[in-house]
């Protein structure tokens, strides 16, 4: 039997395993999906956060439910990847591939921008996690008025539409409180 190990368990990971089912004979193909967690983030959906408009409970849901039947999915970190051996290690254990598909997404990186660090979580924010979003939601819900300012540090970065998505959102919330022209 051959084998198929997909690492990550997001969007990407999950449609391709998915995909690899239907198009794969079962008797033929093994496919393992590997991931950290079973949380799936609607990514788009952290857009909304800030705004008040969903929350991060509303957004996450169970990894599980988006991997199809016949493929077998694997909450471990994982740990190396030994392409040598055509062996992924986890913490728990280990996976031999005939063909290894990564699918591990993007993680961001304010600490190799000069400064940023010093200004984060304070007057400073992301939109891109759970964590920056919430953070960000209850600054934007306490602005009174100012500067706004969007800043794209470095390319590439995780969704090229959202930092223009996030400034039409904005001026539609500063609308809706009256703040606009502040």
């Amino acid at each position: 039997m051959k084998k198929i190990v997909i690492l990550g368990g997001g969007t990407g990971g999950t449609a391709i395993a998915n995909k690899l089912r239907k198009a794969l004979s079962r008797d033929e193909w093994e496919i393992t999906v590997i991931d950290r967690d079973d949380k799936h983030i609607y990514q788009p959906g952290l857009l909304f956060v800030p705004f008040g408009l969903c929350t991060v409970e509303s957004i996450i849901k169970s990894r599980k439910k988006f991997i199809s039947n016949g493929i077998n999915f694997i909450i471990d970190p994982i740990k190396r990847v030994n392409h040598e051996n055509n062996r992924v290690e986890t913490k728990g254990g280990s996976f031999d591939y005939d063909w290894l598909i990564i699918g591990t997404g993007c993680r961001l990186a304010p600490e190799e921008n000069e400064g940023l660090m010093d200004e984060w979580g304070k007057n400073a924010f992301s939109f891109y996690t759970p964590e920056t979003a919430e953070s960000l939601r209850h600054a934007i819900a306490g602005f009174k008025g100012g500067k706004l300012v969007m800043n794209v540090a470095e390319l590439p970065f995780k969704c090229p539409v959202a930092p223009i998505e996030f400034i039409f959102l904005a001026d539609w919330y500063f609308r809706q409180k009256g703040i606009r022209d502040k």
